[in-house]
C-alpha cells in the first residue's frame, strides 16, 4: 500500500485548531485537504471570491485548474464565486504533452481528456497565445499579445505560477557549438519557437549528453525509420528531414554508471526491441553489477535488460536503414570542437558521486545534443534586463548535471526568480520574494516551476493537486500573516481580494478579444477547438491522428473562416 489517509489535527500556534487530512507514507505527513465536513462549513462562511489567474497551460496548469473546480462546485456557495483564468504564451493549450512528449507514445497523452472535462466548465476561461512578462524570450511567438505580469494583478484574487521548464540549463563556455535537447524536441513536436533542424543529411554520428528519457526519446526519433514515423504526430517538416537523415550511430553519454541512470526501464526496453538498429554490448561486463546496499526493482530491471542487449521485435521497415547505439558511462563532457568531444573520466566516490580520475578521453563525432537538464524563466519586470552570474553547481543526486563550473542566468528584475535553482523561489508552493524574503501574498507556483525539471505526469499532477489544496485552505482559514508591500519592485500591487467583477481581464486582453490586428490574436478555447478540429481534419487526410500547424498556417486558417 501506497499511503494510508488519516485526519490530524495541528495547531497553528494562536489557539485555533486545524483538522486537516494527511497522506502518511514511509512515516512522513503530507498536507492534502481538510476534511469535506470543515471545508464545506469554512467555505460557507467564506466572504471573498477566489478568482485565480494561471501562467502556463500545460499539465501542471491543468490539474491545478481541476482540483479547484472540482472542489468547490458550481452548485455550492463558494463554487458560484470561483473562477479560473489561464494564460499561455502558446496558441495552443497542454504545453508539455503537446510539446515534449515522444511522438511514439501516444498513450501519455490521455490526459488531454481530463483536461477537455476542465475547459468545460463555465466558470474556466482559456487566453492562448499571450505571453505574460516574457521579454524577449525565444520560447514565446512574435504572434503573441504581450502583457505586464502586473496587469494581471487587479483583476485577480490569486496567482498560479506553472510556467513549466522551458530554457535550457546554461552550459560552460567549452561545449560551444552543441544543441540542447529541449530545442530537438521542440523541432520534431512543432512548437511555435520554430528551432532550426538538426543537420542530419551530413552528420553519421550523434552524440547525446545525458542518461535520461530525454535522450532515450531522441535516439528512437533518430534511429526509427521515417515509414514509422509518419503514422505518427510528427510536423511534415520534421519527417522530410528525418527522411534525409545519414545517422548510422547514437552514442548516449553520462558521468556515473548503469545502476545511476535516469532512464526508466519502459523507455529503455522501447529502445532495445527497436528492429533495425543495435545496442553495442555494455564494456565492462563488470560494471552491470548492482550497487553495494543491493539494487531498487527499477535498477535491477534496467541492469537485467542492458546485460541482455538488443531484443529486436517485428520485421524492419522497407527504409530501415542498419544502425547501432552506445551507452557511454563515467564520462564528463568537458569540451567540444571541430574533431569532436573530450570527456573527463569519472569514477563513483563511496557516496555514489561522480569523481575525476585525472583522465581525459576525446571521441570523434558529428553532432552532440546536450539534454542536461532545464530551467524555468525569470519574468521581465518594468523592463529589466538579465545579468549573468557564474556558479558552480555539482548536484549529486542527478546523473543528468555537467559537473564543470557553469554561466548562469540571473536577474534582478524578478524576485521570484532563483538564479542558482533556476525556479521559482516558494516554500511548499507559497511564492517567496527574494529580495524581502517573505512570502507573497496569494500567489503559488506548481510543477516543474516549482520543484525543477523532475518527475512524470503523475509527480505533476499530486503536486499540482497539493498546491490547489493549499490555496483553497489559505483562503479558507487565513492562516498566513503575509507583507503585501512590494518594496523590490515599487509601484507593483498585490493580488485585489476583490476584483472589479469575476469576469474582468486585463485592458490589453480585452482590447486584443475585441479586435484582432497585426497577427497578434488572443486563442480562447471555443477558438482552439476549432483549430485542433482544423489539425484532425489535415491528418485524417495523411492516415495520421493529426497534422500540426503552425501560426502561419494557423493565422491563414483563422482568417479564411472569418473567426
Amino acid at each position: 500500500m501506497a499511503g494510508r489517509v488519516i485526519w490530524k489535527p495541528e495547531d497553528s500556534g494562536s489557539g485555533f485548531v486545524f483538522r486537516g487530512l494527511f497522506l502518511r507514507k514511509r512515516g512522513r505527513l503530507t498536507f492534502c485537504m481538510p476534511p469535506p465536513s470543515s471545508l464545506s462549513s469554512s467555505l460557507s462562511t467564506a466572504a471573498k471570491p477566489i478568482k485565480l489567474a494561471i501562467i502556463g497551460g500545460g499539465p501542471s496548469a491543468f490539474y491545478a485548474a481541476s482540483r479547484i473546480l472540482n472542489r468547490l462546485p458550481p452548485d455550492s456557495q463558494q463554487g458560484r464565486d470561483v473562477r479560473v483564468h489561464m494564460y499561455d504564451r502558446s496558441w495552443a493549450p497542454y504545453g508539455l504533452v503537446r510539446y515534449g512528449v515522444a511522438p511514439d507514445h501516444p498513450e501519455v497523452k490521455n490526459c488531454i481528456h481530463k483536461f477537455d472535462l476542465t475547459a468545460r466548465d463555465p466558470r474556466f476561461r482559456f487566453f492562448g497565445n499571450v505571453a505574460v512578462a516574457q521579454g524577449a524570450s525565444k520560447t514565446s511567438p512574435q504572434s503573441a499579445v504581450p502583457i505586464a505580469l502586473r496587469d494581471l494583478f487587479p483583476h485577480y484574487s490569486h496567482l498560479l505560477l506553472a510556467i513549466g521548464s522551458s530554457k535550457p540549463r546554461p552550459l560552460p563556455d567549452t561545449m560551444k557549438g552543441t544543441i540542447p535537447a529541449i530545442d530537438v524536441v521542440h523541432w520534431y513536436t512543432g512548437h511555435e519557437s520554430n528551432p532550426p533542424p538538426p543537420p542530419l543529411d551530413h552528420t553519421r554520428h550523434v552524440t547525446l549528453i545525458g542518461h535520461g528519457n530525454v535522450s532515450l526519446d531522441i535516439a528512437r526519433m533518430l534511429l526509427t525509420p521515417p515509414s514509422v514515423l509518419e503514422k505518427l504526430d510528427i510536423p511534415q517538416h520534421a519527417l522530410d528531414v528525418l527522411r534525409e537523415s545519414t545517422v548510422e550511430h547514437v552514442s548516449i553519454a553520462s558521468r556515473r554508471g548503469p545502476a545511476e541512470v535516469s532512464f526508466t526501464a519502459k523507455e529503455l526496453r522501447e529502445l532495445l526491441n527497436l528492429p533495425s538498429t543495435t545496442l553495442l554490448p555494455i564494456q565492462p561486463r563488470g560494471i552491470l553489477q548492482p550497487p553495494p546496499h543491493g539494487a531498487t526493482r527499477q535498477q535491477s530491471r534496467i541492469l537485467d535488460l542492458l546485460g541482455k542487449g538488443s531484443v529486436p521485435k517485428g520485421a524492419p521497415a522497407p527504409d530501415a536503414r542498419k544502425t547501432t547505439w552506445s551507452l557511454e558511462f563515467f564520462r564528463s563532457p568537458i569540451e567540444t570542437g571541430t574533431r569532436g568531444i573530450t570527456y573527463e573520466v569519472t569514477e563513483l566516490d563511496v557516496d555514489r558521486r561522480a569523481k575525476s580520475t585525472g583522465v581525459r578521453e576525446m571521441c570523434q563525432t558529428d553532432l552532440v545534443i546536450t539534454s542536461v537538464g532545464s530551467w524555468s524563466e525569470p519574468f521581465v519586470r518594468n523592463g529589466g534586463t538579465t545579468t549573468t552570474t557564474t556558479t558552480n553547481n555539482n548536484n549529486p543526486s542527478s546523473n543528468d548535471k555537467l559537473s564543470t563550473p557553469l554561466t548562469t542566468i540571473s536577474t534582478a528584475a524578478d524576485p521570484w526568480f532563483d538564479p542558482i535553482l533556476g525556479r521559482v523561489r516558494n516554500s511548499q508552493g507559497r511564492v517567496i520574494d527574494g529580495v524581502l524574503g517573505n512570502t507573497v501574498k496569494n500567489v503559488y507556483t506548481s510543477g516543474w516551476a516549482s520543484n525543477g525539471a523532475k518527475g512524470v505526469l503523475a509527480t505533476t499532477m499530486y503536486d499540482a493537486y497539493d498546491i490547489a489544496d493549499r490555496l483553497i485552505q489559505d483562503h479558507v482559514e487565513n492562516q498566513i500573516e503575509i507583507d503585501t508591500t512590494y518594496v523590490s519592485e515599487p509601484g507593483l500591487t498585490p493580488m485585489n481580494a476583490t476584483p472589479p467583477s469575476l469576469e474582468s481581464v486585463p485592458e490589453h486582453i480585452q482590447t486584443a478579444l475585441q479586435d484582432y490586428a497585426g497577427g497578434r490574436r488572443v486563442v480562447t478555447w471555443d477558438i482552439w477547438k476549432r483549430i485542433e478540429a482544423e489539425e484532425m481534419r489535415r491528418g485524417a487526410a495523411k492516415g495520421k491522428a493529426n497534422e500540426r500547424m503552425s501560426w502561419s498556417d494557423v493565422d491563414a486558417f483563422l482568417s479564411s473562416t472569418s473567426i
